[in-house]
């Protein structure tokens, strides 16, 4: 049976003295995390919260995440993970339409989430890191209340997670244990995580990426975290070079960062026998630059929320192809279709679509929604893609991103992978903007390392690219717009 909570229960007993985490030089076995989890689980019980319950959980990269993450799949309730840096207008939709029961925050959200708590008749506990303002805290919530553990099925509601909301407001994407805890086995596979794996969780412990493949993942093979509370560049080399970690997951933007630091060498790498990437398509120039300074294989794959999230994974053993996302993870199937449902033949470009255990339930309280991607047993992503004919995955772009340039098809991917080879451009992001003559046209936002003209970057790119997808215009930025994981935001370079 697949059970998140049974997966730290497991571990407790086959690796009692083994570092569950480290966090600014301070370690937890993981006995000694089973037991803290049984306390707060129990603390949780005594104020009523149980079985089918939802508890929000609004906090950074801190022991005290994983603590009350676990604490509340312990009780029978389900997660509810949100940005801590959410405005209060965005906390409190999520609370009220997951109808959070409990929450579970930093302190210095105590000023916000108070209000609420009096608005929101369904929340009737708040607890925070620490002591403010006679509210509870997590350390008050440890108790040795004896509670009757509820019966655990797989296919409870583990987790709650409300995707970026690119259309509309967000909606929560519903994950049983099954979805959650199959996803983290098969990642384990994957990266052949083992006990002495020592795996850096630096992405944002909210987002299902860092949840499945550094928390979940290494908690259910008995690895030990090392927890970073943000990213900077020179830090995360300075950890995995200090800490000796061997695993580092990431989004294309954070290798690109480390790749600009130049005093940063081989040897900051070298105990790193393995990296992944995921959340965004990383351009193949990056990846190969990104090998050759470090001398580190970075392993591509594809996932999405509604997927808990990997569903495609380049193997560590046998064949790589840097520009794909790899091939079917244990358990899963991906295969690429035309707009009525058939299967493509191999090379064609149409919307990828998912079956395996980690498919989720569907979206909370939206079964119009639900039967728009859930058709058959199959999730359908709203990503294009075409796969080759070994059934590696090439994700080709967002559906609704694509440019219609005079009835051409125009993915701004392609265009940005031509603008990264650029060795001025650090950044580069592609849109489409209206055109009355062709009906759209492609504009690039570039971040450059030294000055350059657009006269030189379109002169670039039209011995690259057809004519008709060479960008009409060139915006040259200082950084662009990213979300909380470093994703790069093509839909606020829309609305900017």
């Amino acid at each position: 049976m697949y059970h998140l909570d049974r997966n730290l229960k497991i571990s407790a007993e086959k690796f009692p003295q083994q570092p569950a985490y480290v966090f600014l030089d301070v370690s937890i076995t993981y006995a000694e995390l089973d037991r803290k989890v049984d306390l707060i689980a129990a603390g949780l019980a005594e104020r009523g919260i149980g079985k089918e319950d939802a508890v929000a959980l609004l906090m950074d990269n801190r022991p005290e995440f994983i603590q009350a993450y676990y604490a509340i799949l312990r009780v029978g309730a389900a997660v509810v993970p949100m940005n801590p840096s959410y405005t209060p207008r965005e906390i409190e939709f999520l609370l009220s339409n997951s109808k959070a029961k409990a929450v579970i925050a930093l302190s210095a959200l105590e000023p916000v989430l108070s209000p609420m708590k009096e608005r929101l008749d369904h929340v009737k506990l708040a607890v925070y890191t620490e002591p403010v303002n006679n509210e509870l805290s997590l350390k008050q919530l440890e108790s040795g209340y004896r509670y009757e553990q509820p019966e655990k099925d797989e296919n409870d509601l583990a987790v709650i997670l409300y995707t970026s909301g690119t259309t509309g407001q967000p909606k929560g994407a519903m994950l049983s244990h099954r979805n959650m805890a199959s996803n983290a086995e098969a990642l384990g596979i994957l990266l052949e995580l083992e006990a002495r794996d020592r795996m850096v969780a630096v992405l944002p412990m909210f987002h299902v990426f860092c949840m499945s493949v550094c928390v979940n993942g290494p908690i259910r093979y008995g690895s030990t975290i090392l927890i970073a509370p943000r990213f900077h560049p020179a830090e995360i080399l300075d950890l995995i070079r200090t800490q000796k970690a061997t695993c580092f997951a990431g989004v294309p933007t954070m290798y690109n960062y480390m790749l600009q630091l130049q005093a940063a060498t081989r040897e900051d790498m070298a105990s790193i026998r393995v990296c992944c990437s995921g959340g965004a398509s990383m351009p193949v120039e990056l990846l190969h630059r990104f090998e050759e300074k470090f001398d580190v294989k970075i392993m591509e794959g594809y996932g999405l929320s509604e997927a808990a999230p990997a569903t495609a994974f380049n193997p560590i053993r046998g064949v790589r192809k840097p520009g794909s996302v790899g091939v079917d993870i244990p358990g899963v199937i991906n295969k690429v279709v035309d707009p009525e449902g058939n299967e493509l033949p191999r090379g064609e470009v149409g919307e990828l679509v998912v079956h395996g255990p980690n498919v989720m339930m569907g979206y909370l309280g939206l079964p119009e929604d639900t039967k728009a991607v859930l058709q058959d047993g199959w999730l359908y992503t709203g990503d294009l893609a075409r796969m080759d004919e070994d059934g590696y995955v090439y994700i080709v772009d967002r559906k609704k991103d694509m440019i219609l340039v005079d009835g051409y098809n125009v993915y701004p991917r392609e265009v940005e992978e031509v603008l990264y080879q650029h060795p001025a451009i650090i950044e580069a992001a592609v849109i489409g903007i209206p055109d009355e003559m062709h009906g759209e046209a492609v504009k690039a936002y570039i971040a450059c390392r030294e000055a350059v003209s657009e006269e030189e970057i379109l002169s670039f790119c039209s011995d690259k690219l057809v004519k008709y997808k060479v960008p009409r215009q060139v915006e040259i930025v200082n950084e662009l717009p990213k979300n909380s994981t470093g994703k790069i935001l093509r839909r606020s370079l829309r609305t900017s």
